[in-house]
Formats: C-alpha cells, structure tokens, sequence
C-alpha cells in the first residue's frame, strides 16, 4: 500500500523522502522490522522509540513515523506527526482495511461492571445470530480462537489487527472494553464505535503510571462519547452529568431514577438452591420481568446496560431475558454449583477495595456464615496484605487465608503479613499454605446457609512460583477435592456443574 494512501488523513510534514513509497508492513516493535516495513517512534515511559530509528533503519524500514527529527539514510522516508500515537491508530486502520467499519462496535468504558457487562452483550448478540467478537480484560474472542489478553484495551496496531482477523473471520459485531488508559494513549484512535457504555465511575487508576488526578480520569473517560454513535449512560452515576457533558453522540440512559430509557424498579435478591442472584422490574424502551443469575446490586446496572445496547440493536426480549438467567463469566462473581444447601462462588477481588465490596455485596444475602479464602500476591506492597486481612476479618464470619501468587517470597511470610491485618479485628481464621488444600477445608467444613467466596485468582489459570507460572484452574482444584472425597459428607451435595 502506498504511503500516500496511509497518512491522507492525517496533519503531517515530510521530514524527507516521498510519500509515495510502498509499505509493506507496518510495527512499532524495533526487533520485528524488516525490509519495506513503516515503522511508528513511539515515546514510551521506559523507552523512546525514536532512539531506534538508525536500527530499524539498517533493517530495512522504509518508513518512519516521528515526533521529532532523526538521523537516518536519505532513502529513509520520514514523516513528522504532531503525535505518533495517535497516528499509529489511523495508519494502521488504514492499513488493515478499516475494519471497524465492517463491524458494529460496543465499547464500554468505566471504574466497574466493563468485563461482566461485554459477556452479557456477546451473549444476547451470539444467541440472536449475530456473530460477535470480544476484546476486554479476560481475553480476546477472534472468531477462531479465545487468546489471553495482555492489556484491557490493545495497542492500536493489534487491535487494528484483530479487528481485521474478526471480519475475515466472518463475524459482524465486537464488544470490546475501552479502558481510560486507552482513550488517553489513543489505542483505540481508527476505530469507528457504534455504540459506547459509561457503566460507572470511581477513584482509580490515579498514579505517576496512569492518570495525575481523578478530574484527568474522568475527562479521558468521557472522550468516549465523542467517538461514538450512541451513547449508553448510567444515569444514576454522581459523575453522569460529568461523563455526558462533551458528548457528541446521541444519547440513551439507564437506571433506577426515574426518566431513564430502562429503567429497573421493584428489585430484590434471589437465592434458591445455593444459587444467588437479583431480580427486578424492566420498563422504558423495554418492559418485563428480569432475573440476573449474577449476586449483587451491581448486577442491576450491568444488566441494564447489556439490556439497553442489546434492544437498540433489535435482539429479541426473549433471548435478552433467557441470556441473563444463565450468564456466567469467568472469575467475575461466578458461582460453582456443586450444593444445595451452600453457595460457593469464585472472584477476581484482589485488593482491599474489589475485597470489601464483594463481601458487602455476599452479606446482603443474609448468609448462615460468610467465609472468605483468599491470599495475597508477593513481591508487591505489603500495605495490600494489612488492608485484605483487616477487611475479611472484619466482614466475613471466618477467612482461611492461603497462597496466592507467591512469586519470589515464601507463602508464609505473605500469610504472616496478612494475619497482622486480620488481627486487628476479631475475625476467626485459619492459615492453610496449599490453595487446594484451602478449598478442601471450605468444602468440607461447609454448613447450610453458607456463602464461600474463593477470592483473589478469578479467571486467571496459574500460579507463580519463584518465576515460573504453574498451570493451576480454581475450577479444577475444586474438581479434584470432590474426585478425591466422598461426596455424600459434603453438606447439601448435589454438583450441578461438573456433571
């Protein structure tokens, strides 16, 4: 493709060289450049690409992409950009076809709720014959194959990629979580959104590595409704007005509040053979009864918006409402049903904030004891430790505290650190190293009306150990302790899982 082709709708100036130059390629990753390839000088936090420009040069590049001059070849065609983030994003949409526009695309973006939310809309858009793809936190769905992702929303030029993978794939629609990080380092810059969600918003991400104040949060947030059709709004949020207020997009809302578009009303917990979840009633755009199998008031607005995006694309109210009495996603609240008279969930929660609030969230149900197993991941700050320990003892009736990512600390030394916090309350515990073995003493010492939150690992498959990721599925662990004892002392057995 020609270089002229690429950069047509961008604000450049042509250093030296001709734009008419072929691109065989296109990389922002100085070791995988060959001859033809166009090249992006990306000023990272650890690296500045532009320090590369002679290699990537004597490789073969044929194009680079800068914010600031650089000392290349005369052969060398290179292009100045006001930023070279941003233009990545258009090139490389460009370059693979503009494949967003192929697509109907959802971004959600918010502190909460994005990853549970994305599964729910791939689930109603799937069962109605839309074929759908996924981009978020947990993985990537291509069409072909599920991949694990490393960021939440990708660098522009895979996810460019990606998305051109998905309509040669033959799918037609993509849910993709649209991090603020993402909006601010314009990884999602060429991708042409339908629809964009606001679920919610909250004090994170405010770092020296992220953002400098919440107000920056918030801003680089609400850039997504200048980029989409139609906007999906939890109208209920104390930041709504905030998120809102730039917005170019048409918009649509949800809530409890009155005047919402969906609105949800009469709610109540639901909680019937260990299984947990809430219902509530629909009315607005759409009307009828729901029930979520996901525990939890938050599961009211995740609903909301996958039942708000889902409706304006015209799926069924009967699949709308099948999918939500059966959605289940990985690691986020998700219940393993293997008893009757005790409910066992597994969840992502793993820092004192994400811990405390699933807690709060479990109570509500009234439980005959919640019982909180987790541990805490080493070689990261100690204070997380304090903070867990002090928050299961105070709000689960009983925690066993065990190992989580151990990496280069000894397991204990991190259940030694948690106990400090635990002990400044009067929470009961006990230390068990093994996670199997933790999960075998929850089940077995299980009683009627328990609440079992397996906490800390969610979707993830592993654990590390002194450098080395050992294959390890909560999922399977319980397997194996109901393969390895007789079930017929587990309280109210009755697997519905594994069967």
């Amino acid at each position: 493709m020609k270089l002229s082709e690429l950069i047509q709708s961008l604000d450049y100036t042509l250093l030296q060289g001709s734009i008419d130059t072929e691109v065989k390629e296109i990389e922002n990753d100085s070791r995988k450049v060959k001859e033809g390839y166009l090249f992006f000088c990306i000023a990272g936090s650890l690296r500045d690409g532009h320090d590369f420009a002679k290699e990537v040069a004597e490789k073969g590049a044929g194009v680079l992409i800068v914010e600031k001059p650089v000392e290349v070849p005369e052969n060398v065609t290179v292009i100045q950009v006001p930023s070279s983030r941003y233009a990545m994003g258009i090139i490389s949409s460009m370059f693979y076809g503009e494949p967003s526009k192929q697509l109907t695309v959802i971004g959600i973006t918010g502190t909460k709720g994005k990853t549970t939310t994305t599964y729910m809309i791939q689930s109603m858009l799937e069962q109605t014959g839309h074929h759908t793809g996924l981009i978020g936190t947990i993985e990537i769905i291509n069409g072909k194959e599920r991949i694990p992702a490393a960021n939440t929303t990708p660098e522009s030029l895979k996810l460019q990629r990606v998305l051109r993978e998905m309509v040669d794939n033959g799918l037609d629609s993509v849910v993709m979580e649209v991090s603020s990080q993402g909006l601010m380092l314009d990884r999602v810059a060429g991708v042409d959104f339908d629809y964009g969600i606001f679920t919610n918003l909250s004090e994170d991400h405010i770092g020296p590595n992220e953002h400098a104040s919440f107000e920056e949060y918030c801003m680089w947030k609400g850039k997504m409704f200048q980029l989409c059709k139609v906007g999906i709004f939890n109208q209920d949020d104390p930041y709504y007005e905030e998120i809102q207020k730039d917005h170019t997009c048409q918009v649509v809302t949800y809530g409890m509040a009155d005047g919402a578009d969906y609105q949800a009303s009469n709610w109540k917990l639901h909680r019937e053979d260990g299984q947990l979840g809430i219902e509530y009633h629909l009315s607005g755009k759409a009307n009828g009864q729901m029930m979520v199998n996901v525990p939890g008031k938050f599961s009211i607005y995740n609903s909301l918006a996958a039942v708000a995006v889902a409706n304006e694309m015209q799926v069924d109210f009967k699949v709308i409402q099948k999918v939500l009495t059966t959605v289940k996603v990985r690691g986020r609240v998700e219940l393993i049903p293997i008893s009757d008279a005790f409910t066992i969930l597994i969840d992502y929660a793993h820092n004192a904030m994400s811990l405390e609030s699933i807690l709060e969230t479990l109570r509500e149900y009234n439980p005959g004891r919640l019982v909180s197993v987790f541990g805490c991941g080493g070689n990261r700050s100690k204070t997380r430790r304090y903070e867990m320990g002090e928050v299961s003892g105070r709000l689960a009736d009983f925690t066993i505290i065990t190992s989580d990512n151990p990496r280069f600390e000894e397991p204990q030394d991190i259940i030694n650190d948690i106990v400090t916090g635990i002990s400044k309350t009067d929470g009961k515990y006990i230390e068990i190293i093994e996670r199997k073995e933790a999960f075998r003493y929850a089940i077995l010492h299980a009683q009627p009306g328990d609440v079992i939150v397996l906490a800390g690992k969610g979707h993830e498959d592993y654990q590390e150990i002194k450098g080395v990721k050992y294959h390890m599925d909560e999922r399977e662990l319980i397997r194996e302790v109901l393969e390895e004892e007789d079930v017929s002392k587990i309280c109210g057995y009755n697997n519905r899982y594994f069967a």
